[in-house]
């Protein structure tokens, strides 16, 4: 029988040994017949060298060959896979013959959104500081290729989905395949989430994408173009929708609908959007599809004038949805209250903490424009916060503050009213009308992720493709949260890069022999790695 002993302790004098048995296994004759004990004792020679390695390495008497970060590589591209990115991108690649692992390209690209926004031009000097599989040798020219593939527009029978704005290309079909993947996992579409944003250009923005329109960047003197993002009712990102820069807000919400219909085959829709997609004539086309689509939509209080003279006047009561906060994290206080124009179905909500906030920022523009005044009419010029309280100078008269405006803005504070066909209560259609954040949360992660413009991008092609690896790159951000979440974990994203840049590999030499060796599993590592359905990598490895 042979059996694995430890030293429980040695006395030097007389030679007395105590030993420890902490395993048995099994009979010597069995062992040897089988190879067992060969395998144990070169198992065992393994952990010695690399035993010494790390004492080597922690001692100094071994320089490390070269350092790099491993972290982010192994999570985000395990999530890749998961998501199916990585089968899906490469059965669409079969029959194309590119130099290149195109999908690596793309992998990359995406990466290097996540950890370092910026210039796509550094994406292939980045990777060298980085271990990620499968990247080497990929160079500048092709990340644009990759970008290309993405915005590739489709053959002739592929555009029968076409938007009326932009051809479908590529990064539709991966879109539907993703969704197909997942569509157990996902809600049924009942319900989405969709908003748009403008993207401004530094060059001349491809060969039609970038036109002049309502830059909400403040940047009418650049081209830009129009980008919408649908996420479904948990959050997740669906598709994403790409515009010339003229194309106006309140033109995009009918043709998407009718577009997520037909590309991910859903029936009956509601649909969430901002204020800026409603006009009589969008609502009309969205009750008149068939079946007609249920909506939420955001209404401009200002400019309507049925919402000012009948839907803010009415007397009705507040049902009160979440009180006034005890604690910072209690719920911002909420009441609804339904209204009735003829056969229109408004909800008027109100929040007393965003009233008193819409007040003081008034109050505070006042206390400076009196200031100004003093100093004459020129120094308003220019201040457009100024200039909703002016009453304009008759003749030779000077500008004075409009009191009568004033009065008219206090009626709208805390307030916001929505438009809506469901049959939903009250409180519920308020409460989704609030989940658009999450809309607003992606639009502010795309502006970051596309922190530096693709400027040097001169079609449209590399411009729809440069896009889409930013929406690509918030599909694994939301995987990995829902991992963390569905364990109860609320890390930071910031410190969720951080910590997984910080896992690190030293390569080092030992003899003629090289080893690899993982730094310590510091901050959120170990739980981020569990999330992403990982173990932890080896200490050592050869």
């Amino acid at each position: 029988m042979v059996s694995l002993r430890t030293p429980d302790h040695v006395r030097t004098c007389e030679t007395l040994v105590k030993q420890k048995v902490i395993g048995t296994l099994g009979r010597m004759d069995l062992l040897l017949q089988s190879g067992t004990l060969d395998t144990l004792a070169q198992s065992l020679l393994r952990f010695s060298k690399r035993l010494k390695v790390v004492e080597a390495h922690q001692a100094g008497d071994i320089q490390a060959r070269r350092v790099v970060s491993m972290g982010p590589g192994l999570v985000f591209d395990r999530l890749w896979q998961r998501r199916g990115l990585q089968k899906i991108i490469t059965q669409m690649l079969e029959g194309r013959k590119f130099s290149f692992s195109v999908e690596r390209a793309i992998f990359l690209t995406v990466l290097h959104r996540l950890f370092a926004p910026g210039s796509d031009r550094e994406a292939d000097k980045w990777k060298e500081d980085f271990r990620i599989e499968g990247v080497e040798g990929l160079q500048l020219h092709h990340l644009y290729r990759a970008m290309a593939w993405l915005g590739e527009e489709l053959a002739e029978e592929g555009q029968r989905d076409a938007s009326p704005f932009v051809a479908r290309c590529t990064k539709d079909v991966i879109e539907e395949l993703l969704f197909e993947r997942q569509r157990d996992l996902f809600s049924s579409l009942e319900l989405v989430f969709f908003d748009t944003t403008s993207l401004y250009f530094e060059g001349e923005g491809g060969e039609s994408l970038g036109k002049r329109g309502n830059s909400k960047d403040h940047r009418p003197d650049l081209k830009q173009m129009v980008v919408g993002a649908v996420l479904d009712g948990e959050g997740h990102p669906i598709c994403c929708e790409l515009w010339p820069g003229n194309t106006a807000d309140v033109k995009t919400l009918v043709p998407t609908v009718e577009r997520l219909r037909r590309r991910f085959g859903i029936g009956s829709v509601c649909i969430v959007a901002d204020r800026g997609m409603i006009s009589k004539e969008t609502i009309k086309d969205l009750e008149s599809l068939h079946p007609p689509v249920s909506y939420i939509l955001g209404v401009r209080m200002r400019k309507l004038k049925e919402v000012r003279e009948e839907v803010l006047k009415d007397k009705g009561e507040y049902l009160e949805i979440f009180p006034e906060r005890q604690k910072s994290k209690d719920a911002s206080p909420l009441k609804v209250k339904e209204v009735w124009v003829e056969d229109r179905r408004y909800i008027e909500c109100y929040n007393s903490e965003q009233a008193r906030k819409d007040a003081a920022s008034r109050q505070a523009i006042l206390d400076a424009l009196e200031e100004k005044l003093k100093l004459g009419d020129k120094s308003l010029v220019g201040n457009k916060g100024y200039r909703r309280y002016l009453k304009t100078p008759e003749k030779e008269g000077h500008f004075t503050i409009d009191e009568e405006k004033v009065q008219e803005e206090e009626c709208f504070d805390g307030l916001w009213v929505l438009r809506t066909n469901t049959d939903l209560p009250a409180e519920e259609v308020a409460l989704k009308y609030k989940q658009l954040w999450m809309v607003e949360h992606v639009f502010r992660s795309v502006k970051s992720l596309l922190r530096t413009r693709p400027v040097y991008h001169k079609y449209d092609a590399t411009i729809r493709g440069h896009v889409f690896c930013s929406f690509l790159a918030l599909i694994l951000v939301k995987e990995l949260q829902s991992q963390l979440e569905a364990r109860g974990l609320k890390i930071e994203w910031k410190d969720v890069l951080r910590d997984l840049e910080k896992l690190q590999e030293v390569e080092v030499d030992l003899g003629a022999q090289r080893f690899f060796l993982r730094t310590e599993l510091r901050g959120n590592c170990v739980d981020i790695l569990r999330a992403a359905g990982m173990r932890i990598p080896p200490a050592v490895r050869q």
